[in-house]
């Protein structure tokens, strides 16, 4: 009976190649620590910053973190991968050569006796509707199959600028904390625990590692933080779920008591 693990937002490719290549590096140390224990590790989107996989060709790099999770699969251990807002053209891939199930929607698990609901958290909640939007064009499967029709040399390289442009003018300082009026994914899990109970929120996609409790004073609410700054994990050990950093000191995550 070992634990679970839940770790998001890696944003592999951003800034450059060098930091990039550091932070995949760090992430395998930590995959290498956690095998020693780990039942179930959930990637819960964003783990590239951009991917997208034609017929017979994926991106270049990430040999590392691909062959930690090959080596993690053949020793048993589940993986299980979400689609977030940066790497959503992710297909069969991992499915195809590793075992690893893919899912593009939030989805509800119970594990040990416990139920989760987990998914990456980008467009949900209010607001945020041009992102909605686009969201839907991205996932048409025509805008795929149209893109698909550029070469890879082109069409990597200009996807890959385009999104890394946004990640680099958003990562150099940190997220802060904007109170629960305005942290939008905690707004979305307190409605939605109304029609779906659980025991446990967990999303990715804030950039900010969060543990808050919700309306009905025992369902919580966790977000996973990233990579790029803080090396926040989440770890269910059958009793409790908890944040944690790997090689970095903890930082303020927020409670409510």
């Amino acid at each position: 009976m070992g634990k679970i693990y839940f770790a998001s937002d890696f944003h592999l490719g951003v800034p450059d190649a060098e930091t990039s290549l550091a932070r995949e590096r760090c992430i395998v140390r930590w995959l290498e620590q956690i095998k020693t224990d780990a039942e179930a590790i959930y990637l819960v989107g964003d783990v590239f910053d951009f991917w997208f996989e034609y017929k017979t060709v994926v991106p270049k790099g990430y040999i590392r973190l691909l062959g930690k999770l090959a080596e993690l699969r053949d020793l048993g251990i589940k993986i299980y991968f979400f689609t977030g807002n940066h790497d959503m053209w992710m297909f069969r891939y991992l499915d195809e050569e590793l075992g690893i199930p893919i899912y593009r929607k939030p989805i509800v698990e119970e594990i040990k006796g416990k139920k989760f609901f987990i998914g990456h958290g980008d467009g949900l909640g209010p607001g945020d509707k041009g992102y909605k939007m686009i969201k839907k064009v991205f996932a048409f499967r025509l805008n795929q199959w149209l893109f698909a029709r550029i070469h890879p040399n082109f069409g990597i390289s200009l996807a890959s600028y385009w999104s890394g442009r946004s990640r680099k003018k958003n990562n150099k300082t940190p997220e802060t904390y904007l109170g629960k009026e305005n942290e939008w994914l905690y707004l979305y899990a307190n409605k939605k625990m109304d029609t779906e109970p659980v025991d446990y929120f967990i999303f990715g996609h804030r950039h900010l590692p969060l543990d808050l409790v919700l309306k009905d004073g025992k369902t919580r609410y966790l977000n996973l933080g990233e990579w790029m700054n803080f090396n926040s994990y989440a770890v269910f050990d059958g009793e409790k779920v908890e944040i944690r950093f790997f090689e970095k000191p903890p930082v303020n995550v927020h409670y409510t008591d």
